[in-house]
């Protein structure tokens, strides 16, 4: 007996959140639709957030109804929200399958940065960090990336949020099939309109996605170093086994970096392990024809965890060794710490999550 095709039908549909321009005029075209309204649509869905296409005020009825009819305009669920002593708040949102990820929303004086998640869980298994403990549940995809944004968005106001990071859950270069074009929508004038300069996509180091991402979004792009020895980051980072330091370091290098801009190289402070004066130093060779930034990171610890953070005075002293060096350092302050909603401690809920590494990048 065949299934109810109402059902095969329904999980065939679009997610809308997640089309891009190019994908939206497509799906148009095939309707007989001119693509130009694909700017329309766009700017209801996530400039106005309306989540009733017959708000769609200057599109047609015969549009708005084939919308309604034929495609998917859904969020997650909010299953917690929390607000941190320090204005950090973390949302848990639930997926269908039963998974849940993580968003974290950070304000500053100057700006509002919004860390979203790329994947259910992480393959990579850093070992300082709690996503890396859940293992790979899925990658996310695209309307669940962005629509990581516009639930944010909806409850902080439209002005809120004027830097994105996908340093969430999950490595952002093994699921390139989706987080490209959630960057597009990103920077979509019609969509949310963030400038390449105020998104930034951190990786632990998978080259191959790297020079994709170089040549295909002018995005920031920040690097989970954490280690200036391979033998150190085979244990804090895995993936270095498979592209170490120098194949690292040749890819940053050949990345297109636009004008004044810099690679961000991201070092957590782990007591007795990465923060000897030798390891700054160690640091500085590396980085010496790279424009760069270095983000110091304090520790932050999660259930299970082995390691302690860097007594602030390690942290500053390595930090004074970089700066002499004519390198730009800042030591990042904890944030939302207090939630669980610091750098390396978020977790969500995976299912069934893998500890395998598969660094195929998925196109």
């Amino acid at each position: 007996m065949i299934g109810d095709a109402s059902v095969v039908t329904k999980a065939a549909w679009p997610h809308l959140l997640g089309l891009d321009r190019q994908s939206l005029a497509g799906l148009l075209r095939t309707w007989g639709e001119s693509p130009f309204r694909a700017n329309q649509i766009l700017q209801w869905l996530h400039t106005r957030q309306v989540t009733d296409f017959a708000a769609m005020s200057n599109i047609s009825k015969t549009l708005r109804t084939r919308l309604a009819a034929e495609t998917i305009l859904d969020e997650p669920e909010i299953i917690a929200d929390q607000l941190a002593a320090d204005g950090t708040r973390k949302w848990l949102l639930g997926l269908p399958d039963g998974n849940a990820i993580e968003t974290v929303f950070i304000p500053e004086e100057d700006r509002g940065t919004l860390c979203i998640s790329s994947q259910v869980g992480c393959s990579l298994a850093c070992s300082f960090c709690a996503t890396g403990a859940q293992g790979l549940s899925r990658n996310l995809e695209t309307h669940e990336i962005i629509a990581q944004v516009r639930v944010a968005r909806r409850l902080l106001g439209l002005n809120a949020i004027t830097n994105v990071v996908f340093m969430g859950m999950g490595e952002p270069l093994l699921n390139l099939r989706h987080v490209l074009p959630a960057l597009d929508l990103l920077r979509d004038d019609y969509a949310y309109g963030l400038g390449a300069r105020r998104i930034t996509v951190s990786t632990a180091g998978v080259v191959p996605g790297m020079d994709r991402l170089g040549t295909e979004s002018p995005v920031n792009l920040a690097i989970s170093l954490h280690a200036s020895r391979d033998d150190i980051r085979d244990i804090l980072v895995p993936v270095n086994r498979h592209y170490p330091l120098a194949e690292l370091l040749a890819a940053c290098r050949r990345y297109p970096l636009p004008p004044r801009r810099r690679i961000t190289f991201e070092y957590v402070m782990l007591d007795g392990l990465n923060d000897a004066d030798t390891h700054a130093r160690e640091l500085l060779r590396l980085l010496r024809d790279i424009p760069a930034m270095v983000n110091l990171i304090p520790f932050n610890p999660f259930p299970g965890s082995n390691y302690k953070r860097s007594p602030q005075l390690r942290i500053d002293a390595f930090r004074d060794i970089i700066l002499r060096g004519d390198v730009m350092t800042v030591t990042r302050r904890p944030r939302g710490d207090d939630i669980a909603a610091a750098c390396g401690q978020l977790a969500g809920q995976v299912r069934d999550g893998r500890r395998s590494i598969p660094l195929a990048v998925h196109s």
